[in-house]
């Protein structure tokens, strides 16, 4: 038998020039709300993986990326298969606000972090959303 080990994950909350956040739907998560992100490739740091999920999924480069929480994800009833994440998110910035999706993305939308909650978030990307509302951890 093949070991099994949780796959490391990126992905962040970004606000645009005007306050606003990004949140996407993808399939991958049936349908509820999250944040752009995906698996660390080996030999890839943390944050260069952020980098490249970003232009990869939605053209968006950033910068001022400051880590924001760490989560985990055993085997979650959103996710569309059976999996083990460790979900590594940050807070980050873009200047550009103009989406150019990847087949993964389904849609998308630049909100107030209030107006967030009226979106089916998933419960990972509630949290992330609530913790930078509530301004945690310090910047």
């Amino acid at each position: 038998m093949t070991p099994r080990f949780p796959l490391a994950t990126v992905g962040a909350l970004v606000t645009n020039p005007e306050g606003k956040v990004l949140i996407v739907r993808t399939g991958k998560w049936r349908g509820t709300w999250g944040v752009p992100g995906g698996k660390v490739e080996w030999g890839e740091t943390l944050e260069a993986a952020l980098l490249r999920e970003f232009r990869e999924e939605v053209g968006l480069e950033l910068e001022r990326v400051r880590f924001a929480l760490l989560q985990e994800a055993v085997d979650d009833p959103q996710f569309h298969q059976s999996a083990h994440f460790v979900l590594i998110n940050y807070f980050a910035f873009s200047r550009a606000s103009e989406i150019t999706p990847n087949h993964e993305i389904e849609e998308w939308a630049w909100v107030t972090p209030e107006q967030a909650f009226t979106y089916p978030l998933n419960t990972f990307t509630r949290i992330l959303v609530q913790c930078f509302i509530d301004g945690l951890p310090p910047a």
